[in-house]
């Protein structure tokens, strides 16, 4: 199940997607965190000191092995240098699960460990001095986008990404890629015109998006949302002692995180749950073909010299049933 966290700058929205990182990874299930916000600060969130947040590989510079990985034997495609971020799979595409070993995770994620289970986390990667007046920060989110185009996910393992601020998620085509989207919203009018923004803009391709209220202090603030999200309000989440400690470094053991704070963790993986059973592959891949010849068209077949169209296969179809094998153990020498 793919979850992407929204909201405007200072909504909480990195915050709130670690405590629910934190909560999928504390039932076991398999977790692919990944920071694809311009501020990058999940790594912290999530209990790495600035080093080790530092020293994360940031996917962006590994797009060429990820290109070359995905496109496997793909015969519609001549090579990485022709792959763009919305470069959908074919015949011949490698495939990726959540809970596989691979090169693409062997180069750009890293094992989390959590008092409470472990994720992967993976980051686009700030800006560095070469970027700056010269590139924009969606060059580095297309790594995403072309992963979760070659992602077969099940019912029980999750990727969770926490996205860039405001309307910039709408920049691609990443925003579709979601069986849940939470937009994180103070009862503020900034951050409620941030979610007329997002429900305006992801109207036309039925994205499933729930709010989810945080700094909310009192009976005003819960009537305030309910009165400008109505029925889009799934949740609210109030004062935590429990994250001031985490912001401070010093974060106490999860399972002592407030339970009125658990619950609405507990109602987010619900909804997430539920949204399951609506999940439709070809509409999803039909999405992701739709952005793919935007892109061609807009700018991708003058940058690579090549019809991108052609890259679309017809016959195929990406679906769960596709998901590839693990790979087989390694038998223990004798």
């Amino acid at each position: 199940m793919k979850i992407a966290f929204v909201g405007k700058g200072g909504s909480g929205k990195t915050t709130l997607s670690s405590l629910f990182i934190r909560h999928l990874a504390a039932t076991g299930a398999p977790v692919m965190a990944v920071d694809a916000d311009i501020n990058q600060h999940l790594g912290a969130a999530l209990g790495l000191d600035e080093p080790e947040a530092a020293a994360l590989p940031a996917m962006g510079a590994h797009l060429p092995l990820i290109k070359d990985y995905l496109r496997g034997t793909n015969s519609r495609i001549s090579g990485a240098d022709v792959m763009i971020k919305t470069t959908p799979p074919g015949e011949g595409s490698r495939l990726l699960r959540v809970d596989e070993d691979n090169p693409v995770y062997e180069a750009c994620a890293r094992t989390v460990g959590l008092d409470s289970g472990q994720v992967r986390l993976m980051v686009t990667g700030p800006f560095t001095e070469s970027d700056l007046g010269v590139a924009c920060y969606h060059s580095k989110v297309g790594a995403i986008e072309l992963c979760l185009n070659h992602l077969v996910d099940g019912r029980d393992e999750f990727v969770v990404v926490d996205m860039t601020a405001g309307s910039d998620s709408f920049a691609s085509g990443l925003f579709t890629r979601f069986d849940m989207t939470f937009l994180v919203a103070e009862p503020t009018r900034k951050g409620i015109a941030v979610y007329r923004q997002y429900k305006e803009y992801a109207a036309d391709f039925d994205v499933a998006l729930r709010v989810v209220g945080n700094k909310v202090q009192g009976p005003d603030d819960l009537d305030f949302l309910r009165a400008e999200v109505g029925e889009d309000l799934l949740v609210t989440v109030g004062h935590s002692e429990w994250v001031r400690a985490m912001e401070k470094g010093r974060p106490p053991r999860f399972d002592e995180l407030e339970e009125v704070n658990r619950a609405a963790l507990r109602t987010m993986r619900e909804a997430v749950d539920a949204s399951y059973e609506r999940r439709d592959w070809r509409r999803y891949t039909r999405q992701m073909v739709h952005f793919h010849l935007k892109n061609a068209q807009s700018w991708g077949n003058e940058k690579t010299g090549a019809d991108l169209a052609a890259q679309v296969d017809p016959a195929f179809v990406l679906d769960e049933s596709l998901r590839p094998e693990r790979p087989a153990a390694t038998p223990a020498p004798a």
